[in-house]
């Protein structure tokens, strides 16, 4: 019933829904290489956004698959230290935040069972990947502060990219213009001894442009054992070789140490969040990481009709993570081609474009652990390795190929059609010595080869509407831990997720464009349900446990109240309903058919106003309201619903000559709000110790920060 209300309380406000995000950069296309001219930010040109959805660039409003854009803007609301409050004003998407380095994204619910991190959907920092081998994704080691953009794919519906179960995430990263030089700086501060610096550098000439981004983050956290530290280095650079070939390099680095509080039972939640898990507290458990990208590529175009782009990348992790149940010693190098044909031609003179490629990637990962003998030493010493455990070294790999082409059937109806191809292949090493206590879980796993098809339609319903659907499938690939078995030997029954995603869409605009919108039906089936039995503190097993139907609705939107010459006043928000259940699922002798999916809320509101001001003055408020979300899977335990709301206000403004002032400040979670910010799904006591299911989140907190930009 409370469902109900609360989507007819949306509906009635709203009455409709609108994408909110914007682009900075108009795409002007000729025989060469693409030019791109930056353009006045205005909320009336939302209509003419372009998404490089599946690559096959398309207004914002004629895309076949419910694809998100987050521009600068957007991401501006917040402060640059984390990426939560951007995506988590996506509709379909939520981002849970333990800590500034404990994370987990879900997109439509899809990996919300993944307990420690995030998984089953895909990212790429431009065209690199950042997910790894097994399908684990990472994307708080980045500067947010280097993004221009972020682009979401939602559902099964991206067979460019691997045809990810949950969807893609894409980072696009910010870009120097050519023929200008500038320097920027920009220092914050805040609550619980925040401290951010973050700088620009910017070179171009008539063919080069290059960008360089280094921040430097500390903090002490709210919470015990909560210090973190990172350093983050970014690169992007372009460079015209000639009129049909440009040359662009991808550089990413970070050097982070964090410590890690971990998750707290009910009572200590409720009555002493700031402390960390005792276990953890007491081995003063962290990790130490350092993480690495490099990409370069080379786009060439043969005529207007053909061109091509091959990114060649490399990547690396090296992180050292003590636990209180044992030290964990990992490293992982990847590299990988991605190389795609673009092209367009006429059939009975309708346009078709087309994109077809490939996509191969390889990591090996090794990784140890060791005891943590932090209990035999006092109190105060911290985590001390002792002997090892085991030793793996993995050899992962996989490839896609894909095809995706887009027709106009008429003026006003277009189709477009998709194919992906997947082989993916693990490789395991037990290095360990072989023992009465240690069996040699050496092995491969090798799925067979996954096919996922696409099919979209759009119609114009007039000028400013345009109806939608689409019908896909996608998978998510196990990883190799998830296939070992007890014993040690791998299980080969298993089966890999898959789904279809069936969508009706409606986006478009209206009251003279002030209002726009994006609103979305869907079904997600997913079978094959891989579920993490839990077998002790630190040990998990695999299996396939049913079905899941993650049905819901998706509404964003934004509405120019004002829009002078003086005064530009807009509005804007999204909703979630998910209606996610288990259609199959028994695991070990108990049913949990027919009940919500643990993990996800039971509805997302966002609701927000802008102001811009000629003379310089800018501002937000937002709020957020979070829906109970089931903790157990025999629903027997739900997260208490919650409500957010932050401001931000600041003044920028050219104050000499070439130098620009932007000086801003926030206050998070302003009426000081308890609650879980990450949820431990399925939780177990050890030691006759309660299940420890919540991470606190942030009580009120304030940021503060001044930026200089001068432009030579």
């Amino acid at each position: 019933m409370k469902k109900k209300i609360r989507l007819s309380f949306v509906l009635i406000v709203i009455a409709t829904q609108l994408h909110y995000s914007q682009n900075n950069t108009k795409t002007i296309e000729n025989d060469s290489i693409n030019n791109k001219a930056p353009l006045q930010k205005k909320t009336t040109q939302l209509n003419e956004v372009l998404v490089n959805a599946n690559h096959l660039p398309v207004q914002l409003k004629k895309a076949t698959s419910s694809t998100s854009l987050i521009s600068t803007k957007a991401i501006e609301r917040a402060n640059s230290i984390n990426i939560n409050e951007a995506l988590n004003r996506v509709p379909g998407v939520f981002m849970q935040t333990g800590a500034l380095n404990t994370n987990r994204i879900t997109i439509r619910g899809v990996g919300s069972r993944n307990l420690f991190g995030t998984a089953k959907i895909r990212a790429y920092f431009k065209d690199i990947p950042l997910t790894n081998g097994s399908g684990e994704t990472s994307l708080e080691d980045f500067e947010l502060g280097a993004i221009s953009s972020i682009e979401i794919t939602k559902g099964a519906t991206s067979s460019s990219y691997g045809a990810g179960l949950g969807g893609v995430i894409q980072l696009l990263p910010k870009s120097a213009n050519f023929n200008t030089a500038s320097i920027e700086n920009e220092t914050t501060i805040g609550s619980f001894g925040l401290f951010k610096n973050l700088s620009h550098f910017d070179y171009g000439n008539a063919s080069n442009a290059v960008k360089i981004v280094f921040s430097t983050t500390k903090s002490d956290g709210f919470r015990d054992n909560n210090n973190y530290n990172r350093q983050a280095f970014t690169l992007h650079s372009t460079h015209q070789l000639n009129t049909k070939n440009e040359l662009s390099i991808l550089g990413a680095f970070s050097n982070l140490k964090a410590f890690i509080p971990s998750s707290l039972n009910e009572t200590t939640f409720r009555n002493n969040p700031k402390a960390a898990a005792f276990t953890w507290g007491t081995a003063q458990g962290f990790e130490d990481t350092k993480r690495g990208l490099l990409g370069i590529t080379l786009q060439h175009v043969f005529n207007k009709n053909l061109s091509q782009n091959t990114s060649i990348f490399t990547s690396f992790r090296n992180s050292y993570e003590p636990r209180p149940f044992n030290i964990l010693d990992e490293s992982v190098f990847g590299y990988g081609l991605r190389h795609r044909f673009i092209g367009n031609f006429n059939i009975y003179n309708r346009a078709l474009t087309w994109t077809s490629g490939l996509e191969f990637f390889r990591d090996n990962y090794k990784h140890q652990t060791f005891e943590n003998l932090y209990q035999d030493f006092p109190e105060g010493n911290g985590s001390v390795q002792g002997n090892a455990l085991s030793n793996f070294k993995e050899k992962r790999q996989y490839y896609n190929l894909f095809l995706e082409a887009r027709y106009d059937i008429s003026t006003k109806t277009n189709i477009v059609l998709g194919l992906n191809y997947n082989q993916t292949r693990y490789d395991l090493q037990d290095r360990f010595p072989v023992s009465n206590d240690n069996a040699d879980e050496s092995g491969n796993f090798k799925f067979s080869g996954l096919v996922s098809p696409k099919i979209g339609v759009l119609h114009q319903l007039h000028s400013n509407s345009n109806l939608y659907a689409n019908i896909s499938h996608g998978f998510s690939p196990l990883s190799l831990e998830e296939t070992l078995l007890p014993d040690g030997q791998i299980n080969t029954d298993l089966d890999p997720e898959t789904g279809w995603n069936f969508e009706v869409g409606l986006k478009g605009a209206t009251l003279n464009n002030r209002l726009q919108y994006n609103m979305s039906i869907y079904r997600l089936a997913i079978k094959n349900l891989l579920v993490a039995r839990r077998t002790a503190e630190d040990a998990f097993i695999g299996i396939n446990a049913g079905k899941t139907n993650h049905d819901g609705l998706e509404i964003d939107w934004i509405y120019s109240i004002l829009n002078s010459d003086n005064l530009q006043l807009s509005t804007f928000g999204s909703y979630s309903l998910n209606l996610y259940k288990f259609d199959e699922f028994i695991d070990g002798g108990t049913n949990f058919s027919g009940n919500d999916v643990t993990g996800v809320p039971s509805d997302i509101l966002n609701l927000g106003i802008d102001v811009n001001s000629t003379v310089g003055f800018y501002g937000n408020l937002n709020f957020q309201y979070v829906g109970e979300m089931p903790i157990t899977d025999s629903n027997s335990l739900f997260s208490e619903s919650y409500s957010i709301s932050n401001l931000k206000i600041g003044y920028q403004n050219t104050v000499l000559p070439h130098l620009r002032l932007n000086m801003f400040l926030g206050i998070n979670n302003i009426f000081d709000t308890t609650y879980p910010s990450q949820i431990l799904i399925n939780a177990r006591g050890f030691g006759g110790n309660a299940p420890r299911y919540f991470y606190p989140g942030n009580p009120i907190n304030y940021f503060s920060g001044i930026t200089l930009n001068y432009l030579f």
